[in-house]
């Protein structure tokens, strides 16, 4: 068996696992929780969208996300096998980030919530003053 075949077993093997989101100390957890930062689901939906980036196209892309926040990010969404990033050998070398096809996957799941997500602000902001105002002054 070689080393390739054996990878892909593990993995394989890994994925007949019965894993539980829920659970304290399941390694799913783990990864759910890194996945539900709000700057790699935005950097998924971005690569998505608009295809391979570099590191300053993302950050304009990403309003807001830091340059250490971003570097965090991708770092992490690397490691986890859902962004690919390519070096080119160039003076000064070129860095451009893409989906793997598990961050392809990832991200046609993501993109819908961020659409409704778009399409319902309104009524959730609403929502949140009408609660504000009916609990100011009282804590409960």
């Amino acid at each position: 068996m070689t080393t390739e075949e054996a990878a892909r077993a593990g993995v394989e093997q890994h994925e007949e696992l019965e894993l539980d989101v829920f659970a304290r100390l399941c390694p799913s957890r783990e990864m759910f929780a890194e996945l539900a930062d709000k700057w790699s689901m935005l950097i998924l939906m971005s690569l998505s969208a608009c295809g391979p980036q570099r590191f300053s196209e993302l950050q304009r892309a990403v309003g807001g996300v830091s340059r250490k926040m971003l570097t965090q990010s991708l770092r992490n969404l690397e490691r986890s096998g859902l962004v690919l990033r390519t070096v080119f050998p160039e003076t000064p070398p070129r860095v451009v980030y893409d989906l793997r096809p598990l961050g392809r996957e990832l991200a046609e799941l993501v993109a819908p919530l961020g659409r409704w997500t778009e399409r319902r602000a309104l009524r959730m902001l609403a929502a949140r003053e009408e609660f504000d105002a009916a609990h100011a002054g009282g804590a409960e």
